[in-house]
């Protein structure tokens, strides 16, 4: 079996329109997500290895020094599947996609 970085991906103009609903609305969006998502952990836990988390604001790091940056990404999972397919099909049904506001889900296999 191959490891896979799963990076979970979100537009910032997605993630503006998410907060900018009532609280209430975010709140209850929060806990149907959340409650599917342990519900996807559970049926995949025989394929998680790392369950990651979520991520924050970024520093970029170049030859020229460190600046603040943005990118699209906002968590990570390792998963253990026989091919990037596979893989892949994990998370047709990630609350990531299916509940949040997420833009998608990018399967990379590690190489070493």
């Amino acid at each position: 079996m191959s490891r896979f970085l799963a990076v979970y991906t979100m537009k910032p103009e997605d993630l503006a329109s998410f907060r900018s609903r009532p609280k209430a609305e975010q709140d209850a969006i929060d806990a149907v997500g959340l409650e599917q998502w342990a519900a996807w952990e559970s049926r995949n836990a025989a394929s998680i290895l790392d369950r990651g988390g979520m991520v924050g604001k970024t520093k970029r790091v170049t030859k020229d020094g460190v600046a603040d940056a943005v990118n699209p990404f906002c968590g990570y999972i390792v998963v253990e599947a026989q091919s990037i397919e596979a893989a892949a099909q994990l998370f047709q049904d990630h609350p990531h996609i299916t509940v949040f506001p997420g833009y998608g889900v990018d399967i990379m296999p590690f190489l070493t």
